[in-house]
């Protein structure tokens, strides 16, 4: 405590000798601090401590031996549910791509695949020319028929067997109740739009006259544009007795939002070919077989990946509250990954299989 002139006390500043030890000093609200004479200081050991109150925010922190914050580690139900909103964003993310060019990739892969057997099969003169393969047995889903080739449009397309979801994921399907192409009568093809590398994206800028072909184990056909139709346009007259045309058939709409059909009709104009009498009539379409139709088929499936991801979304959530983030995540997103693809696979054939 300092005097002023007249021996009057005023509140100020605590000097600290030898400056070990910290003291909390308390100010005059309303009085300013005075200085301490210089005179009266000790430069070497004299010490100026403010008081000073802790920070509201630090207040119940942990720190380390330096004072730093540590963040405490989340509880268990915050960590799994952070985990499981993270992993229903992948799944989502995963989804899109599926149908994208993750999807795309899956196409291009069993087109090359198709294509080394249709060769194959073709090279040994035992390529499909009707509904039973070389053996008599009937053709299983997905096994390759036919190449489709249409320069105007880039088209390319081994053309398999069935025209279920899982099928057109592959490329452009035959549909199983009709006859093969080349041969006398029609044959029809469908194909994806946007999806699987929409192989059919194009095909309503396909013109009148415009010619393509299209192989089977009976030889290269070749077929002339005669129209390009939505529902409620003109249906052309039907081929004449011997004669064959081809069909192709896709969503119309945006890509990814089918709001009917688009077909292509297409007379041929080579040799047709007869077909084979195979000894049975060629049972009707099952309902998954259809434009724009899903298959529900695959539910049961679905649900055992389904179970199977979300074991493992669990068990990645477990493994970053024991582990921490990094770890969880470089041990969990593969498996992750692998699963969520499958159950977005499942899914997807579910859908129209022309979107």
């Amino acid at each position: 405590m300092t005097h002023g002139p007249g021996g009057s006390p005023h509140v100020g500043e605590l000097i600290v000798i030898g400056g070990l030890e910290d003291v909390e000093v308390a100010a005059d609200a309303k009085a300013s601090a005075v200085p301490v004479p210089s005179q009266r200081r000790n430069p070497l050991t004299a010490v100026l401590v403010r008081a000073r109150k802790p920070r509201p925010d630090r207040v119940g922190v942990p720190q380390g031996s330096d004072g730093a914050r540590r963040r405490r580690p989340p509880s268990t139900p915050v960590a799994i549910y952070g985990a499981a909103l993270s992993i229903g964003a992948a799944l989502l993310l995963g989804f899109l791509a599926d149908l994208t060019f993750i999807g795309a990739l899956h196409h291009n892969r069993d087109q090359r695949i198709g294509y080394a057997a249709l060769r194959y099969e073709l090279a040994k003169g035992e390529a499909p020319v009707g509904p039973l393969d070389h053996n008599g047995k009937p053709l299983p889903l997905g096994a390759p028929v036919a190449l489709l080739v249409i320069p105007e449009i880039g088209v390319h397309e081994v053309v398999f067997e069935g025209t279920t979801s899982g099928v057109l994921e592959k490329g452009a399907g035959h549909a199983r109740s009709s006859l093969l192409p080349g041969q006398a009568g029609t044959a029809i093809i469908l194909g994806r739009k946007a999806a699987y590398g929409g192989p059919f994206r194009d095909i309503g800028k396909l013109l009148p006259g415009q010619t393509f072909t299209a192989t089977t184990g009976q030889g290269t056909s070749t077929y002339r544009v005669l129209d390009v139709r939505l529902a409620g346009d003109p249906v052309p007259p039907a081929p004449a007795a011997g004669a064959g045309r081809l069909q192709l058939i896709t969503a119309a709409g945006a890509a990814y939002q089918p709001n009917g059909l688009l077909r292509v009709d297409a007379d041929l104009v080579s040799t047709p070919q007869g077909a084979p009498v195979v000894g049975f009539n060629i049972a009707p379409l099952a309902k998954a077989e259809g434009p724009l139709q899903g298959d529900s088929s695959v539910l049961v499936v679905l649900v055992l990946w389904a179970q199977a991801l979300l074991i493992a979304a669990a068990l990645v959530a477990w493994a970053r509250v024991r582990w921490g983030v990094w770890e969880a995540w470089v041990v969990g997103l593969p498996l992750l990954a692998a699963l969520g693809l499958a159950v977005a696979d499942r899914v997807a054939q579910l859908l129209p299989n022309l979107m």
